[in-house]
């Protein structure tokens, strides 16, 4: 008997032969002629040291030990096929898993319906999520933890996502409000007045860190600048959600992506700057970020937003 690992193709042969008992038609399945089909089966029975068929000129039986081994080796060869084809979808982007980043403010606007839409089209891949600011975000691509991420910035890809290695796809632009306490005396005017901007300057303000978003702390600044004001910052946070509750809290005036305006939080109301100064307002954007060498599941996942915002182009459009 000799010994050593059996190729996958003589336990074909053998289930072809097992469950047509008959080596002319299984030869046929097989795409060969009978006599190297009968000939592969004696190399195996060989190999095995036993007889897994009885052969008369009439009739093929199963063995005994040719029955035992049937069931397990179809499903060997079942498991082997599923291998395959789960390697191939993988190398496809069909199946894998995505670590995705995302700043809290995507999150009041198309990532929950991209996420969804995404997962529904694409159920074999698994999505990772990281709620994390763009300054976060850098670190963890640097580090090889995240696959792809949503960050925000100013107005034109900012520096902070002009990382080396890393490509980007803008996904939205809009102004920044302003979020005011409910008993804020400009608070009961349904839109601002030219003449409110000059004193709205001169509010203590609540804003997030510059480490947390340079680009967008800096044209927040230079909004102010631009009226010769300069900012009071009263108090610093993170994330936008608890700058807005701040804000209910009475702490301060705050600039806020336009999507932040869906947070209506008891205590705060949103304003925007009136038409003949929103030129002059900060504006932010959403970019889609990527490692340039990232697995194929990435390339679905930009895709499918590319895709996406096509879609929203022209559904405006129409």
């Amino acid at each position: 008997m000799k010994t050593g690992p059996i190729d996958l193709r003589a336990w074909r042969q053998f289930v072809a032969v097992a469950e047509l008992l008959h080596f002319g038609r299984a030869a046929v399945r097989l795409g060969m002629t009978q006599p190297p089909l009968s000939m592969a089966i004696q190399q195996l029975e060989c190999r095995l040291g036993v007889r897994l068929f009885e052969r008369s000129r009439r009739s093929v039986a199963l063995t005994p030990a040719g029955a035992a081994l049937l069931g397990p080796v179809r499903e060997w060869l079942a498991q082997g096929e599923a291998l395959s084809a789960r390697a191939r979808a993988a190398g496809g982007g069909e199946v894998g898993r995505l670590r995705l980043g995302f700043v809290s403010t995507l999150g009041f606007g198309p990532l929950p319906g991209w996420l969804r839409g995404f997962r529904e089209r694409h159920p074999g891949i698994e999505i990772a999520l990281r709620e994390a600011t763009t300054d976060v975000q850098r670190e963890a691509f640097a580090q090889g933890e995240l696959d792809a991420g949503f960050m925000l910035h100013a107005g034109g890809i900012a520096a902070e996502v002009e990382v080396q290695g890393l490509m980007t796809l803008r996904v939205s632009e809009e102004p920044l409000v302003l979020a005011l306490p409910e008993m804020h005396t400009l608070a009961a005017a349904p839109r601002l007045g030219r003449a409110a901007l000059p004193a709205l300057l001169t509010e203590p303000l609540v804003i997030f860190p510059r480490a947390v978003a340079p680009s967008l702390f800096d044209a927040v600044l230079a909004c102010y600048h631009r009226h010769g004001a300069v900012p009071v910052i009263a108090q610093e946070a993170i994330q936008m959600q608890t700058i807005v509750n701040l804000v209910s809290a009475g702490l301060g005036i705050a600039w806020v992506p336009e999507a932040m305006t869906q947070l209506q939080r008891p205590g705060v109301v949103y304003r925007s700057l009136p038409a003949a100064l929103a030129a002059a307002a900060p504006r932010c954007q959403s970019s889609l970020v990527w490692q340039r060498d990232a697995p194929a599941v990435v390339d679905r996942f930009v895709g499918f937003v590319r895709a996406s915002l096509r879609g929203a182009r022209a559904g405006r459009a129409a």
